[in-house]
Parts: structure tokens; sequence; C-alpha cells
């Protein structure tokens, strides 16, 4: 058993489906859950996510090892601050969030301040739907876990937090917190921008009638992810907005490289558009399939 007491932050899909993988895996002793809503406690008590939920977060945090912030990323700090009195000297506080730089910055100095460690993680873990009833013991497996540690984070903590969610199936990568920010703005927010853009676009109401029945499995499948959550997407984009901005820059123009292809007649162009993009997935895909397999 790696912890005493474990403390979720947040328990929706991220933080149930921690909560259930270390109850599954016998991880911790207790498993406590913090939430904001008075209707949230029987969804986590119906999925067994957690032994016990409140919305007394000085409660939730007491005595905790382990406390995991799974909240959008604009409420970590007010959070971390409220909890401070009840957090224990050589606990160690960690979050999932989507970027890293400007939590860390903010989080590692209080939490340091009162004896405690903060290192920032992001697993590379979730999925469209909300709230802890979508929960799955099985989210981390295989999934890759960034660990953002600095200068000023105790090593034996590093290593404490990479067990832990290699414990959880995933397997662990450090970054520097601004090279992690630059990378995922390009693999992950980018993309869900791409898939909100053409959710909004193709499925607005002004347009025929007849477009959403044309929708179909291609249509589906890129915009899948644009059903997340408004909230956590609104405070990732904005956190990381330099890098986003420079992305969604060069995003536009690989689109208008193909739009000139296309206005060009350009048959041979066009398909080593499509021929370059087919072997650079497949060859990525089959290198995670690899990797998933060892």
């Amino acid at each position: 058993m790696q912890f005493q007491k474990i403390t979720i932050i947040g328990v929706g899909l991220l933080g149930g489906s921690i909560g259930l993988a270390v109850k599954q895996r016998g991880l911790a002793r207790e498993v406590a859950g913090f939430v904001r809503r008075t209707a949230s406690l029987k969804d986590c008590e119906k999925t067994g996510a957690v032994d016990f939920a409140t919305t007394d977060l000085l409660a939730a945090v007491s005595n905790a090892d382990l406390i995991i912030l799974c909240t959008p990323l604009a409420q970590m700090l007010l959070l971390t601050k409220q909890f401070m009195p009840a957090l224990k000297q050589g606990a160690i506080v960690t979050d999932v969030g989507s970027v890293k730089a400007g939590v860390v910055r903010e989080l590692e100095p209080p939490v340091a301040s009162v004896g405690a460690h903060f290192v920032g993680s992001h697993p590379m873990a979730g999925g469209e739907k909300m709230g802890v009833l979508a929960a799955r013991a099985d989210l981390y497996v295989n999934a890759v876990c960034v660990v953002t540690p600095t200068k000023k984070t105790n090593a034996g903590t590093v290593r404490k937090l990479e067990q832990f969610w290699k414990s959880l199936g995933a397997r662990t990568l450090r970054l520097d917190p601004a090279e992690h920010d630059l990378l995922v703005s390009r693999s992950s927010h980018l993309p869900h921008v791409v898939a909100a853009a053409l959710a909004g676009l193709i499925l607005n109401p002004v347009l025929s009638k007849t477009q959403a029945s044309l929708c179909a499995t291609g249509f589906h499948d890129t915009t899948r992810i644009a059903s997340g959550s408004p909230e956590m997407w609104r405070d990732i984009s904005l956190a990381n907005r330099k890098n986003l901005s420079r992305s969604v820059n060069t995003f536009v123009a690989e689109l208008k490289k193909f739009q000139n292809k296309l206005k060009s007649n350009n048959a041979d162009a066009v398909e080593k558009f499509f021929t370059t993009a087919k072997q650079r997935r497949d060859n990525w895909c089959a290198k995670a399939v690899s990797t998933s397999s060892e």
C-alpha cells in the first residue's frame, strides 16, 4: 500500500477514474473526494470512486499523503490556498491539468511554505464525456503521464509520484513545464480547437437543414472531442494562449498551402498531401501499439 490517504479534489471523469484505479489496485487505505455540489455526492457514492465524498475541503484534505487537483485550471490556486491549513508536512500535491508552467509557478511556492511538495502532472488521457459517472478504472492504462519537476523539486518526491502513476498503468515522462506546454499546444490543444471549429461551422443552424444529415462517421470521429467541457477548454486555451496561438497560425498556414494546391489543380501535390499524412499517422499508430504492448 503506497499511501494511507489520497484526496481527489474534483471527482469527475479524471478524478473519479483515479479513485477507481486506486481502490481497485489497493494503493491507499482511504480515498477521499471533494466536490463542489451536494448533488455530486450521490454520484460519487453510486460509482464507488472514493471511500467518502464531501463538500468540506479541509475535511477532505486533512491528514492526506497525496492530494490530486482534478479541477479546471482557473480554480486550482484558490482551492490550494483554501486547503493549506489542513495540509500536513511532507504531503505531495499534484494536479492533472493540461497546462503546466503557470500551475507550477503559482502552486509550488505556497505548498512548499508549509513543508509540503508540489509536482505538476499531466496524464494524457480523458474523453468527451464529463462527470464521475463516466469514470473507469482503466482510463490511465498505457497512457503517457508527464511529470514536470523543477530545480527545487525533491528527487524522492518525483520518484514517488512517478511510481504512483505507473501503479495506475501509465507510462511516465519528465518534461520541463514550459516545454510541455509548447508540445501539447500542438498535439492536444490545437486538435480541440479544430474539432470545435468544425462542429461550430458545419452544424451552424443557419446552414441547410440537410447539412447535418450528411455528417457521417468521418465528421463524427473528427469532432468527437468537441463535446468536452467548455469550462475546462476555456481555461486551457487561455492558460496556454501564446503557444496555442502560434500553433493555430501554423495550422492555418498549412491549410492555405493545401488551398493553393487545389486552386492550381495540382493533382500530384494534392495526393502527396494525403500520402504524407497517411504515412506519418500510420507510423505513429504502429509505434504507439508497439510501446503499449511492451
